[in-house]
């Protein structure tokens, strides 16, 4: 339908809700989402929930005229939806836990691994201190406008985009530990 757009003209029409913009993102973004999910102990179901999830998420942060991506579109694009997915797993993760019977010996060391552990642990510290705050309220279970009110932000809208960029420099300093490089050739 359309030849390769630019980012920008993909962020006005995503503002404006242009149905063939929209139409390119799931023409050209959906794969890769795609991949990412099924490689990931997803399903086909779990792809379109993560690439609706990842528009929403993407047309919230564009809908903030002050917000901007520094980056290329797909690729934040992208970012978007690895961390929906996260989300979306660790959540199946824990209904799945839940849903188990107990059994009579404590089999919780499976569902944990305390090498990871440790990683996110060293590198959570490394962090700046109003991002692990907010790291800390969302994984207590605080909603967005909850946290925006207990660190003092402008809004919901901030909340979010801040827990997003805290999350993301969590992860970049996770993979730049060298014991996390080893961790992922084990796994391999």
């Amino acid at each position: 339908m359309f030849g390769k757009l630019t980012d920008k003209s993909i962020i006005e029409g995503i503002r404006l809700q242009d149905e063939k913009v929209l139409n390119y993102l799931y023409d050209n973004y959906r794969q890769m989402v795609k991949n990412h999910v099924l490689q990931n102990c997803g399903s086909a179901e779990d792809v379109a929930d993560v690439f609706q999830d990842s528009i929403i998420a993407l047309y919230e942060n564009l809908s903030d005229k002050e917000f901007q991506v520094n980056s290329d579109l797909k690729g934040y694009f992208f970012g978007i939806a690895k961390n929906t997915w996260s989300v979306q797993l660790r959540k199946k993760m824990r209904i799945s836990e839940l849903d188990q019977d107990y059994p009579e010996e404590d089999d919780s060391e499976e569902f944990s691994d305390p090498a990871f552990e440790k990683i996110l642990s060293r590198s959570f510290l490394k962090l700046k201190p109003d991002a692990q705050r907010v790291l800390s309220l969302f994984y207590e279970g605080l909603s967005y406008g909850e946290i925006a009110v207990k660190m003092n932000l402008k809004n919901e809208t901030y909340a979010r985009r801040k827990k997003y960029l805290s999350k993301e420099a969590l992860i970049d300093i996770v993979k730049e530990d060298p014991e996390y490089k080893e961790y992922q050739r084990f796994l391999r």
